[in-house]
């Protein structure tokens, strides 16, 4: 399996770059650089038959992604995640099909592990000595872990409010992790200067190419899943962004590999009311959003008041025709809670946020009982205890006792 990279490009102004060099964003206008391939190339042995034979983790994808040497395709297991059929939550919602991509169970508990897995893969393969990201949470634990597999040395910079346990995780992986009083916006000013005077490679969000070819691989795999072919309408928790842009650039090759038609799912993105940057752009009708004023939400990695790939994001779910909607912290909660009770899948706030806007869309008629709809469940609850039930209230029990009264049935 050989990748069938050939150059990068300005998704601004269009200014070509040579592929086999490291870069962050254009050198001519600073905007988005984006990777290409040779298609016709890759036909020869991307196709289904071929795919059935490979493991099951985005690797498998390896003509579309830009790791030209197999010895750096790091991997830790990430992609290859389930898709499965919410067919209780589907019925209750009256929803004829209802998918949830559950990517809580890549490494490190999120779908940060698809984006930091390639980037760190190719950064590595193109000579870097040390990474760095700016991370509301999940993204440094990604970079963490594949810092740590590479053997090189990683620099995270985190809001001083992470929660806990992501910090632990960090450092447990060995990285060098700085608290800013501030939100990721700062974290990534400090990158920015930092990276630069200590040679380490800045991997922030869209502002190095490679990230979004490793997110496109949700794309890739959810129309692989479904046999081929793509649902109604994707549901995504949008902070940067990069998903988004990264799975409308596979439903692009997917077509020109001949395994798709011209047919787009509708893309939703969802943001918290306290942080809603591209939500109040889409509806406003402009291209770009402006920076967010006083960002505030418990969904840590949709506090993101301002992203570089604005334009991009905007630009495909206009193109899909679907929409942008907010939801509030007590109703991506609630839907965190409903996912847990209803489905037995404990998810992050981000990936709550989902349902939440689900219900909103489907409250609204924009979305119909004959949709078939796919919600991506982009984190695991389990790094967000301070949102979780604690437990007081179970009863306790003398083992030696001689009767037993269930006390808290009422909670069921």
């Amino acid at each position: 399996m050989e990748s069938a990279l050939t150059h990068l490009s300005c998704t601004a102004c269009g200014t070509e770059l040579a592929a086999d060099e490291l870069h962050g964003t254009c050198p001519c206008c600073g905007g988005v650089l984006a990777a290409h391939y040779d298609l016709e190339r890759a036909r020869r042995t991307f196709h289904p038959a071929r795919l059935s034979e490979r493991p099951w983790n985005l690797w498998r994808y390896a003509e579309l992604l830009p790791v030209r040497d197999p010895r750096f395709r790091l991997t830790l297991g990430e992609g290859g995640t389930p898709l499965l059929a919410a067919q209780r939550l589907a019925h209750n919602l009256g929803i004829r099909q209802l998918w949830l991509k559950d990517e809580s169970r890549n490494p490190t508990g999120s779908f940060k592990a698809r984006g930091l897995a390639v980037a760190v893969s190719r950064a590595v393969e193109l000579g870097a000595q040390a990474v760095a990201l700016p991370s509301a949470g999940n993204a440094a634990a990604a970079l963490s872990a594949y810092a740590a597999r590479a053997g090189i040395p990683a620099y995270v910079f985190i809001p001083v409010d992470t929660p806990r346990t992501i910090l632990a995780e960090c450092l447990a992986y060995g990285a060098h992790v700085y608290r800013v009083r501030g939100l990721i916006t700062d974290c990534g000013r400090l990158v920015r200067r930092l990276a630069g005077e200590r040679g380490w490679v800045d991997l922030s969000t869209l502002r190095e190419p490679y990230r979004a070819e490793g997110k496109k691989t949700m794309g890739i795999e959810l129309v692989e899943q479904l046999g081929w072919r793509i649902p109604d309408v994707i549901i995504y928790p949008t902070g940067g962004g990069t998903g988004i842009v990264g799975m409308w650039k596979a439903f692009s090759e997917l077509e020109v590999l001949g395994l798709l038609g011209p047919e787009r799912p509708r893309l939703v993105l969802v943001q918290p009311e306290g942080c809603a940057p591209l939500v109040r752009a889409f509806h406003e009708g402009v291209s770009t959003a402006a920076r967010w004023e006083h960002a505030t939400t418990v969904a840590p990695g949709l506090r993101v008041p301002m992203t570089i790939g604005d334009r991009l994001v905007l630009d495909a779910v206009r193109r899909s025709g679907g929409t942008a909607v907010t939801v509030s912290d007590a109703a991506l909660l609630e839907g965190m809670r409903l996912l847990a009770r209803t489905e037995g899948i404990l998810v992050s706030p981000e990936a709550g946020a989902t349902l939440a806007a689900l219900l909103t869309l489907r409250d609204s008629g924009w979305l119909t009982p004959a949709d078939e709809v796919a919600l991506f469940l982009t984190g695991s609850g389990l790094k967000h205890p301070e949102l979780l039930p604690d437990g007081d209230n179970c009863p306790v029990l003398d083992p030696d006792a001689q009767e037993f009264t269930t006390l808290n049935e009422e909670r069921r």
